[in-house]
């Protein structure tokens, strides 16, 4: 069963923190039509951090959009997020989901590997992560996924999400395979025109049916 806040497909944008303008990129990435939001950066500026995610909070809740912290619980449930998203070497689901509460978004990158999928999807996760799909700027060390990948996961029942060098140009290719969301952080946060490249992948959606 689909988490309630996770029924429409489309763009997740994931920030690229720190930046100068962080909540108005974050707007723009909502007014193109991003219907998930993340809220990531790796530095230890907590109050920074609190203060940010905080703000975009009640920002993605203007535009009825979830906002999942990375990484971090703790900054989650203080800043009001409707979730969290965890990597493998991040804290178990079970703890993520007894500090946030049965209502909340749990995330979790599975990469390259169905076999952690199916261990997720059995633990309680919302949505399952594969990636990366193409040369990421972000993480040009990340593993390869593939298109197939996301065909074998839609039997776990959960949103799919693929992520790693997701553009307007390749991201048909990803839906065509069962992905619901496409996660993408330097073609949108990247772009000259934020709120531009974000209407390229809601258009995206639009043409490309599962």
């Amino acid at each position: 069963m689909f988490h309630p806040l996770l029924r429409r497909q489309g763009l997740y944008a994931i920030t690229d923190g720190p930046r100068i303008d962080p909540v108005a990129s974050a707007q723009a990435a909502l007014e193109g039509g991003a219907v998930l939001l993340q809220y990531r950066d790796k530095t230890g500026e907590q109050r920074r951090r609190r203060h940010e995610a905080g703000t975009l909070a009640k920002v993605c809740a203007r535009f009825g959009v979830p906002l999942v912290v990375n990484d971090d619980v703790e900054l989650a449930l203080a800043s009001g997020a409707a979730g969290v998203h965890l990597g493998e070497n991040d804290i178990s689901i079970a703890q993520a989901r007894a500090a946030l509460g049965g209502d909340a978004i749990i995330g979790v990158s599975c990469y390259d590997s169905l076999q952690r999928a199916r261990a997720a999807a059995a633990e309680g996760a919302d949505y399952l992560a594969f990636g990366a799909f193409f040369p990421s700027p972000t993480k040009p060390q990340a593993r390869h996924a593939t298109p197939e990948l996301l065909h074998a996961a839609r039997e776990l029942g959960k949103p799919l999400v693929a992520i790693g060098g997701v553009t307007p140009d390749n991201g048909g290719s990803l839906i065509a395979a069962g992905a619901d969301f496409l996660a993408v952080v330097s073609a949108v946060f990247g772009a000259q025109d934020i709120r531009a490249a974000a209407q390229d992948f809601t258009i995206l959606f639009q043409t490309h049916s599962q």
